[in-house]
Formats: C-alpha cells, sequence, structure tokens
C-alpha cells in the first residue's frame, strides 16, 4: 500500500479476516471517502490498491462495474445492474482462487426470471383484467404458462454466450453424477462382470443427460435443485405469493412443479411492476450464494477451505451509476434477514456523495437515548478499530424498523488529506494476516479424495480378483460363497461346493462340451429346470435334497462317469416324484470335485446352507470312501442331515454314525461274498499262494483300497491260503506304477495263483498288460479277485475299453442287481419316458448308461430318502425324515426293495443288492463277464457255494 491511509485500512481488513477464520463477525460495507473533494481520486486508487493487494492475498473477489451506464434507467434498475454479472464464478477469482469456483444458482434463477420478464414475447401475454375475474384468471394462466415455455428454453438458466451454455450444460450433468453411481452399485448386486456395472452408470447418466436437455423443456430434477428449494421457502417472497402451496417433495414431481411454476409467475409479475423488489431480491439471491458457498457443513467442507471471505470491490458509487441504491439494499436486505452472510463489501465514494449514506461511523449526532460516544483516538488505526467496534455494538439498534434514515450496515470511513499522501516506495507495506493451510484443506480434499480413491479402487480390484480367485462366480465386490475354486489333480482348479445360484458345474468344464461333460450340462439344465417349476408352482409343498457327488474332472482322470450317471439317476428320481406326488421334490447339486477330492468342502457348503434353508431334508451321494469320509458324515450329522449313499460301501460309516444309510453292500461282506469264489478255486489237500495288491494310500486320500486289502487279506486267510507279503503300489501322475510289482509277483519262488487287487478300475488294464507279458504269469492260471469298484468298467465284449489277459479270470462284486429286479421296477419305463437322450424309448438292464448300476442306486437312494421326507403325503422337517428313514420300504425299485426297517443303530444291516461277476478272456480275445450269482436288495438270505459255482 502506497499510503498511510491504505496500509491502515488493509490491517483492519486483515483483522476482519482472521476473526473470519474462526468465527461468523458481521461483515460491514465499509465506505471510504476523502474529508476534501479534492482527493477523492485518490480514494479511489485506494481501493484499487486494496483489491489489488487482496487479491495477492488470495481472496475471492469481484469488481463491480460502477462505470456510467446507458440508457435512461432509474437508480434502483442500474443498481440491479451492477449484481447481474456476479453469477459468474469467474467474476470472483475463476481457476487462480483457492479450493474451486464459487457457484450462483440461486442468482441466476432470479436473473433467468427476470430475463423470461423481460422477454419481448411476454408483453402481449400479460393479463390486463382485474385480478380475480374469470377473465383474469384465464388471462394469468395463459401468461403463466407462456413465461414457463420462456423458462424452459432457456433451461431456467440466464442467455449466455455459447460457450459459457456449454460450461453450463456441463454443470448440469454433475447433478446427475449420484444417479450413475446408484446405477452402476445396483448392477454390482447380480455379481456381473466390472464393466458391466462402469457401462450401467455411464448409460444412466448419459439416459439422464440427454433426458434433461431435451429442447423446449425444463430440466430434469427441477424441484429438487438448491435454488428451487430455496425459491419456494425463503419468506423474502411471500409477499409475492398468492397463497400458493411451497411443499417440495422427492416423491411428488408434479406437486412440487406446479409450486415452482406459480412461484416463478408470481416473482416474475411482481419484478415487472418494478420499485425495490428485483434489487433486493438480486442482493438475497446474492447473499444466499455466497453463504452456501461457505457452508461449513456441508459434504465437501468447503467453508473450512475458504478461509478469507468474500469481498467485492465498488471503485466510486453515486446515484448515476445505482450505487448508492445497491448499498442500501445490502443494508436493508441484511436488516431484514436473520442469518449473517460472509461478504465483505468495500466501496469508495466522492467526498460529496458521502451524505447520501446517511451517518457514518464519524457521526457526532447519536440519537435520543444513547449515550454520547467516548472522543475517538487521533491516529487512523485506533480510529478505525474504534468505529468498527462502535459499528458492531450499535448494530443490533440500527436496525430497528423506527431508525428511518439509518443504514446500519455501512461502516463509513472518512480519510484526512495526509493520511492520503503518497509515501516513499521504501515505506510502502501490505499487511497480511497469518496464514495456515487449513485442516480441511489437506484432510478432504481433491488430492487426498484422488489418493483415496486409488486407494480404494487398488483395494477393490485386489478384493475382486481374491474373490475370482476364491469363488467360483463372483462380481466386483461380492462373490457366491456357497461354491469355491480349490486345486484339482494334475494342476489348474476346480469348483467345488453346493450350486445355489448362477454357478454351473457343467460350465466350469475345460472342453465340457462333449461326452460326459455334456450329458452333466444337459442334466443340470433339466434339474434347474424342474426346480424352477417346483418353487413357481408349489411354493409351499416341496422338500429339498442335496446330490453331492464328483462333478467335475481333473487333467489326470478326465472322466465323469460316476457324476453323470449318479445325477441321471437322482434327476430321474425327481421328475417321478414331480409328476405323482403331491408333495414335490427340490435338487440341488454340491460337487465334491474330481474323485470326492474336496468333498470336505461340499460338506462344509451343505451344512452353512441347510441351516439358511429349513426345506434341506437330507444329502444323496458321497459316493467315495475317503479319508475325510468320517469328518464329513461327522459334520452332516451335527447339521442335521442324513446321508443316504448309493455307491459308498464303508464298513465302518454306519457303525459309527446313526445319519448314515446306505444301499451298498459292505466291503466286508463283498469279501465274504468273493469268499466262496475262493474256496472253489483252493485245491483240494494243497494250500495254494495268493497275495493282496493295494493301491498305495499314504498321500491320497483314498480309504475304500485300504479297507478292500484289509477285508480281502482276512477272507485269503479265512480260505485257506498261504499268504504272501502284501505289495502296495504308488499312483504318479495318476497312472499306476505296476512294472515292478509284476515282476515281483510272476518272478518269485511263490507264484501266487490268486490276487485280491484292492484298487480302482483306471488301475486294472496296466495290471493286466503286466501280468499279461511277464514270463511267469503269461502261462499260468490266475485269478484275481476285486470290489465294486470294477462295476464301473466297461469290458471289450460289450464295446467297451476294458479288458482281461490271456489265462486271468477276473472276479468282481458288484453293487447292483439289476437283472432280476427289472421285471418287478417301472424304473425303466420312467427312463424313457423322463430322459430326452433315449429317444428309441426302449430301455433295458444291461444298457449302456444303466449296466454299471450307479444310475439305479442313486435313484433307489433318492426315492428312499423322499419317502421318509414326505411320509402320510405331508412335508416332514429334517429330524422327522432322519426318523422316518429307519421305517423306509419301498417295493419295485430298480435294485429291488429297499429296506430300512431292520437297520440297527451303529450296526451294519442285511438285505444289499449284491453281485459276482466273472470275466475272462474268450477265444475270440474279448472279455467276457458273466454273473456268477447275485440277490436283490431286500433278500437277506446270504449267497452259497453252490449258486456261486464257477464251474
Amino acid at each position: 500500500m502506497s499510503t498511510e491511509a491504505g496500509i491502515d485500512v488493509q490491517r483492519q481488513l486483515e483483522s476482519l479476516i482472521q476473526d473470519f477464520r474462526t468465527s461468523d463477525p458481521p461483515m460491514p460495507v465499509i465506505v471510504l471517502h476523502a474529508e476534501e473533494s479534492a482527493d477523492d481520486g485518490r480514494v479511489t486508487e485506494l481501493v484499487d490498491e486494496l483489491g489489488e493487494g487482496q487479491q495477492r492475498h488470495g481472496t475471492r473477489l469481484a469488481v463491480a462495474p460502477t462505470e456510467p451506464q446507458q440508457g435512461d434507467l432509474d437508480p434502483t434498475a442500474r443498481a440491479a445492474r451492477l449484481l447481474c454479472d456476479l453469477g459468474d464464478p469467474r467474476k470472483w477469482g475463476g481457476r487462480s482462487a483457492s479450493y474451486r469456483p464459487y457457484s450462483f444458482p440461486r442468482l441466476n434463477l432470479v436473473r433467468a426470471i427476470q430475463e423470461a420478464t423481460d422477454d419481448p414475447e411476454m408483453r402481449e401475454h400479460w393479463p390486463t383484467a382485474a385480478s380475480g375475474t374469470p377473465d383474469g384468471n384465464a388471462q394469468r394462466e395463459r401468461a403463466q404458462t407462456h413465461l414457463l415455455r420462456i423458462l424452459a428454453r432457456q433451461r431456467w438458466r440466464p442467455r449466455r454466450p455459447s460457450r459459457r451454455n456449454r460450461q453450463m450444460l456441463l454443470s448440469d450433468v454433475q447433478q446427475f453424477l449420484p444417479m450413475g453411481v446408484l446405477g452402476a452399485f445396483t448392477a454390482l448386486l447380480t455379481r456381473p462382470e466390472w464393466y458391466v456395472a462402469v457401462l450401467a452408470g455411464i448409460g444412466l447418466m448419459i439416459l439422464l443427460a440427454g433426458l434433461n436437455h431435451v429442447p423446449g423443456r425444463a430440466p430434469l430434477f427441477l424441484w429438487l435443485r438448491a435454488e428451487s428449494r430455496w425459491f419456494l421457502t425463503t419468506t423474502f417472497l411471500q409477499s409475492a405469493a398468492r397463497r400458493q402451496s411451497t411443499s417440495v417433495r422427492l416423491l411428488r414431481p408434479v406437486h412440487s412443479w406446479r409450486a415452482i411454476a406459480a412461484r416463478a409467475y408470481d416473482v416474475a409479475e411482481a419484478m415487472r411492476e418494478g420499485g425495490p423488489f428485483p434489487l433486493q431480491l438480486y442482493v438475497l439471491a446474492l447473499f444466499e450464494d455466497l453463504r452456501d458457498n461457505h457452508r461449513r457443513r456441508s459434504w465437501d467442507l468447503r467453508g473450512f477451505k475458504r478461509t478469507r471471505p468474500p469481498v467485492l470491490f465498488l471503485r466510486r458509487v453515486s446515484r448515476e451509476n445505482g450505487g448508492i441504491e445497491l448499498i442500501r439494499a445490502v443494508s436493508d436486505v441484511r436488516s431484514r434477514r436473520s442469518e449473517l452472510d460472509p461478504l465483505l463489501i468495500v466501496a469508495g465514494v466522492a467526498a460529496g456523495d458521502a451524505a447520501l449514506l446517511d451517518r457514518g461511523a464519524d457521526d457526532t449526532n447519536p440519537p435520543p437515548g444513547r449515550p454520547s460516544p467516548v472522543s475517538p483516538p487521533s491516529r487512523l488505526p485506533q480510529r478505525l478499530r474504534h468505529w468498527y467496534d462502535e459499528w458492531a455494538g450499535n448494530l443490533r439498534a440500527d436496525q430497528s424498523p423506527s431508525r428511518t434514515n439509518a443504514l446500519p450496515w455501512v461502516l463509513r470511513i472518512p480519510l484526512p488529506r495526509d493520511e492520503l499522501a503518497q509515501l516513499r516506495q521504501s515505506d510502502w507495506r501490505c499487511v497480511r494476516t497469518r496464514h495456515r493451510p487449513p485442516v480441511a484443506r489437506l484432510v478432504w480434499s481433491a488430492h487426498s479424495l484422488l489418493l483415496v480413491l486409488a486407494l480404494v479402487v487398488t483395494a477393490g480390484v485386489v478384493h475382486a480378483r481374491e474373490l475370482h480367485r476364491t469363488y467360483c462366480s463372483a462380481g466386483l465386490l461380492t462373490a457366491d460363497r456357497d461354491t469355491e475354486l480349490r486345486p484339482a489333480p494334475g494342476g489348474g482348479t476346480e469348483c467345488v461346493g453346493i450350486a445355489t445360484g448362477d454357478v454351473r458345474f457343467g460350465a466350469q468344464l475345460s472342453g465340457g462340451t462333449t461326452g460326459e461333460g455334456k450329458r452333466l450340462q444337459e442334466l443340470e439344465r433339466l434339474v434347474r429346470a424342474e426346480n424352477a417349476k417346483v418353487l413357481r408352482d408349489h411354493p409351499d409343498a416341496y422338500v429339498t435334497v442335496v446330490y453331492a457327488g464328483p462333478l467335475s474332472s481333473s487333467s489326470v482322470d478326465p472322466s465323469l462317469v460316476k457324476g453323470a450317471e449318479e445325477l441321471t439317476g437322482v434327476y430321474l428320481a425327481q421328475r417321478v416324484v414331480n409328476e405323482n406326488y403331491t408333495v414335490k421334490l427340490r435338487v440341488l447339486l454340491a460337487n465334491g470335485g474330481a474323485d470326492m477330492g474336496h468333498q470336505s468342502v461340499a460338506a462344509d457348503a451343505i451344512a452353512e446352507y441347510a441351516g439358511r434353508d429349513p426345506s434341506v431334508v437330507g444329502v444323496v451321494g458321497f459316493g467315495r470312501d475317503l479319508q475325510s469320509s468320517p469328518d464329513v458324515t461327522r459334520r452332516l450329522h451335527e447339521a442335521g442331515l442324513p446321508v443316504v449313499s448309493g455307491t459308498n460301501s464303508a464298513t465302518y460309516l454306519p457303525k459309527e454314525f446313526s445319519n448314515w444309510f446306505s444301499l451298498a453292500a459292505p466291503d466286508e461282506h463283498q469279501a465274504e461274498a468273493l469268499g466262496l469264489v475262493a474256496r472253489q478255486l483252493r485245491t483240494r489237500g494243497r494250500a495254494p499262494h495268493a497275495l493282496v495288491l493295494a493301491r498305495d494310500t499314504k498321500e491320497s486320500q483314498d480309504r475304500y483300497t485300504s479297507e478292500q486289502a484289509l477285508y480281502g487279506d482276512r477272507m485269503l486267510r479265512r480260505e485257506g491260503f498261504r499268504t504272501l507279503p502284501a505289495q502296495r503300489y504308488r499312483v504318479a501322475n495318476g497312472k499306476p506304477e505296476l512294472r515292478l510289482h509284476a515282476e515281483r509277483i510272476c518272478r518269485g519262488e511263490d507264484v501266487p495263483s490268486v490276487i485280491y487287487f484292492a484298487g480302482r478300475v483306471e488301475d486294472i488294464g496296466p495290471l493286466m498288460t503286466q501280468l499279461g507279458t511277464e514270463p511267469g504269469c503269461a502261462n499260468r492260471e490266475i485269478s484275481i479277485f476285486t470290489g465294486d469298484d470294477l462295476s464301473k468298467a466297461k469290458f471289450s465284449g460289450t464295446g467297451g475299453r476294458d479288458g482281461v489277459a490271456p489265462r486271468i479270470t477276473l472276479y468282481h462284486a458288484a453293487l447292483a442287481e439289476l437283472k432280476e429286479a427289472s421285471s418287478r421296477t417301472a424304473f425303466y419305463e420312467d427312463a424313457a419316458n423322463y430322459l430326452p437322450w433315449l429317444k428309441d424309448g426302449a430301455v433295458t438292464y444291461d444298457a449302456a448308461d444303466f449296466a454299471s448300476g450307479q444310475t439305479a442306486l442313486s435313484h433307489d437312494a433318492t426315492r428312499a430318502l423322499y419317502w421318509a421326507a414326505s411320509l402320510g403325503d405331508v412335508r416332514q422337517s429334517r429330524a422327522a425324515t432322519w426318523v422316518n428313514l429307519r421305517n423306509v420300504k419301498l417295493d419295485g425299485m430298480a435294485t429291488g426293495t429297499i429296506d430300512f426297517t431292520h437297520a440297527p443303530l451303529y450296526a451294519e444291516r442285511h438285505g444289499h443288492s449284491i453281485v459276482l461277476k466273472r470275466v475272462r478272456r474268450t477265444t475270440g480275445g474279448l472279455a467276457e463277464a458273466a454273473v456268477l450269482c447275485s440277490r436283490p436288495a431286500g433278500d437277506t438270505e446270504p449267497l452259497t457255494v453252490r449258486e456261486c459255482s464257477v464251474k
């Protein structure tokens, strides 16, 4: 500042700004004038210097044009013109100002109504008849309609150059950002890909923006804008309203629109009448916008970031340019309203015009009743502080309506000539209040927001990647947690768990569009279609059964035979039940992984889901005996779920768990039945050698082969064979390592005539190849005994791939006696009716799809569990189903009679279906399978040697 007066006034301004940082002090209209008219130019220069100093300090400031205006306008209209351009944010510092530019929606709304009111098209539409008459009311409605049409054409915004119009359109689009975020979040709830959610949000924003800018229509959500709410609720406009509703409601857009339309027309009529109302409305709108721009309790904490109040500079106010009327309007509006606004006005006035502002701070004639003020200090800095304190103290009384000539918000400061004298440049000073970046600018700013967004996006991406690595079906934020991705044998992953959402196990298979993979996909589609029909047509009359089986494959063993065949039986039972019974059957699928390697995960998922869905009454499946089978059964036992397995032949499970029911003959029973054949092969008077060859299970979960080896060894000893030391072969990369074992067996001193093979069906082929080429075995009659896993083999005599070596006879047990039961069951007719791939309609027990018995056993297990869950044709609870299972006796099933009525607790039952088969090579080089003896399910009569004769 180049003068002492400038330095002192600048110091006083900075003192007000310092107070503004911590509180909301009243901001006066500071009017500067010289004591002598000859110094008026120096006062104008001082105002300019103050503006330059505040601009350097980062203050939001605007300079109103005080040059003489063209046209024959009254002072009030000229004052209104001074405020017209203040709705442009660039007038207040623009991009160079701290934080972000101001916004003036209320001021622009008032200006838009003013421009629509002054539009030439409205001149012939204003009503001419008296208000309240029929003609007057009709003319008023037509005028309101035309006014709204003009406002819609203006987009309820003041007319601006095209470049500013583009900026206004861009600012309008910002209001749809929350809608886009909401649309994206809503899309995320359906767990799509992340780009689908992004496209949904962007698409919703584009749609709303397009509808918002339809020509000739009001913007969307006009009634929800802040300026519209202020326009209807401010008491300043009640005088212009004619008992119209001021209600603005989110869910009543038509009612709110009518209220806004009526208020806009009333205000337009009041503006047309002129007077002080338009000017005061402009001032009020400006104050409300500035208050909102400095509101501390806002989402962006802008009031804490804008620590300096806005300043409006009026270089020279007079009657000619409307400045005097503007200051009077500011004082009047502030006196009428109850809130403080942050606007600080600094104006210069000629010494001769100072009296037009009535009393100033140097008034020596106080009103009656007020004590005479103490003599002001002699120095200007002290006088300035004294004048401000006195002004603030008298503010309440000076706002009284009885003070008709008072301008209470004006602080008039006379400047003596000696204080306006220019100083030497070395003495120029510019005082600035202590500046410290506000905490809100550091914590809640665009940079911190970008940092937080970057962290959130990074965390979201990491979380989404983790979800996609962990779960089979995952979106950006959520996942179906009933299924998980687990390592598959041989590499890769497989989807395990219970499919309750949109998971399809068949869709997870690599290259699963042919063979068993295609069949699995078709079965999943059929089961889900039947489930949807049940839920749609019988929502209160159904029970849910979970099938748990191997519904995925691995690169080591890509076969899905067991899972596909078992699921066929479950689906067939579901169709039969739903076509013929009142209580319907819903089936959920659970995948235990390739060879049920992840059956514990499936059991946990089933138990957790059953805790949410009381319609789940039990589980069918878990047909493979593994090391984890006791834990799986115990987990389901804790969940109150009974298990009915079709093919799990574990001897120990029914002895340890009361919720375990199985249709498969236990391993011990199978070994006893094979002993009838072994007894016939033992030479009289001699004890031939025998050997147990078992799969090594130390590094696998398989327990079936260990059980088979245990009971097979006991059987051979019991039948009088001299058993050689048992041998165990390893499996590496899915292939059995049998060469060294074959050499030991065939080249040893004692070559066994009977081998009990405790292995899996996929290992029998390599064993036959090794024994058929070893010199000690190739020309020797050898019998191989094995368990029910060989029932899955498709021997070459029936068009399959498996065979036996020359001079080797294979005896194996099977779990399903189908031939004897076929004449007393409707199983095959139902299969022809309900399985779409059986086109010819002729199905027999020895057809390729049914010969293994897996389909029949799973069908019978599902029917047994359903019977217990629907006893008396009434839907039963989970606990009742468990109890009812011990009363199940079903005739006419695919394997015979399913009878649990004599199943003791914690002990094995009898009456399982069992078959002993012999496979040997014919003269034509094919493997021929024949049934030695069998028992259908429900027949408890033990097999005899005579029935199972090998001759």
